[in-house]
């Protein structure tokens, strides 16, 4: 195989691994790519450019995503200008694909913060009682070991804050792209770019709707955590409490349809409406989540237990002929078994976040 084949191949994989999140660093990525095709050593030479490579993900997101592909980046700056205001004594700046435009789906927020205390930033985010994970990684360059500390913030898009010292504000990154210092953007020179490319936004309006608009994930939790309290008939129900039996329908359901992010949400949430009006847990869970879910999963909620007549051959003709009619009717049975089947006591289940997070990553990959 000559060279430039070989480098136009190799960039074309190690784009596919990236753009389908395999993996995550250019240089893994290219290197994997030239060991599968070519079952041994490669020269240096040989090898694309990382900018190639960003260039064929970029050809691979509008082949992908077509002109939908954008379509979330003004959101996108929108929720990083909230958080950068949010965390502004830390001199926040914008950097990657929100900035430059170059977002797909899948891109989260990348955000530089600088601070001598992660504590103090961590406060801050629970203050605001925003839901994050703090990840410390622990990286080899130029012969030196460095360990970064992330901070994955779960918002309406994800957003990761690379958290670095004080006495590195005035440091120049440079991207691992093109070994050029990248692109930054302060608070100010962010709102200056809505000023330029969104000028009949009104930012201020728009953002205040969006704090005053509840995140679904943390409203959800919210929902569900009380009902570890609310317990059940032991005849019926002989697992205990509502969220324990919430938790193992969900992870059954999860077994059936890992995918189907309205499907997962139905599982978790069916029996919501128990923490709030026992006599009638479906009506109940319904107005409470009025808003917050999509129709399908309103559907699969609403009659979750009519599907138990089925299952038991109880229902009336023309009540099963009009559920059947419904295009996700075989989920709805799926639903109602995976129902039947999480009530075990003392069977191991998923935590409550870790059920939020789950869903909350399909919602990010299904843009």
């Amino acid at each position: 195989m000559n060279a430039s084949k070989l480098r136009r191949q190799v960039c074309y994989e190690a784009a596919r691994a990236m753009y389908f999140r395999h993996e995550s660093e250019y240089y893994r990525a290219k290197l994997k790519a030239a060991r599968r095709l070519c079952k041994g050593w490669v020269k240096p030479a040989d090898l694309p450019s990382n900018a190639e490579i960003r260039d064929e993900i970029q050809t691979l997101a509008r082949l992908y995503e077509g002109e939908k592909r954008t379509d979330n980046l003004q959101q996108m700056r929108l929720v990083a200008l909230r958080v950068m205001r949010m965390l502004g004594r830390f001199r926040p700046r914008l950097i990657g694909s929100t900035l430059t435009g170059h977002v797909r789906q899948g891109s989260d927020i990348d955000i530089h913060v600088f601070t001598d205390s992660i504590e103090a930033i961590t406060f801050a985010l629970d203050e605001q009682m925003l839901f994050y994970e703090v990840e410390r990684k622990r990286v080899r360059k130029d012969g030196e070991e460095r360990v970064y500390t992330h901070i994955h913030l779960k918002d309406i898009f994800p957003v990761e804050l690379t958290c670095y010292t004080t006495n590195w504000i005035n440091h120049t990154f440079k991207s691992s792209i093109t070994g050029k210092p990248i692109e930054r953007a302060s608070i100010t020179q962010l709102e200056q770019i809505f000023t330029s490319e969104y000028p009949d936004l009104d930012i201020e309006e728009t953002l205040f709707e969006i704090d005053e608009r509840p995140d679904r994930f943390q409203f959800f939790f919210a929902l569900l955590l009380p009902l570890e309290n609310v317990k059940q008939h032991p005849k019926y129900h002989p697992e205990g409490d509502v969220l324990y039996h919430s938790l193992q329908v969900f992870d059954l359901a999860v077994d059936e349809l890992p995918y189907d992010e309205e499907f997962l949400l139905a599982a978790l949430l069916h029996d919501v409406g128990k923490g709030i009006d026992p006599q009638d847990h479906v009506l109940a869970g319904l107005e409470a989540l009025d808003g917050f879910i999509t129709e399908r999963t309103a559907w699969l909620i609403e009659y979750h237990m009519e599907a138990h007549k089925i299952l038991d051959g109880t229902i009336g003709a023309r009540a099963h002929r009009r559920l059947r009619e419904n295009e996700s009717y075989e989920e709805l049975l799926t639903l109602c078994k995976c129902d039947r089947a999480g009530r075990v006591a003392g069977v191991e289940t998923c935590e409550l976040e870790e059920a939020i997070d789950y869903i909350r990553e399909l919602g990010y990959s299904n843009g």
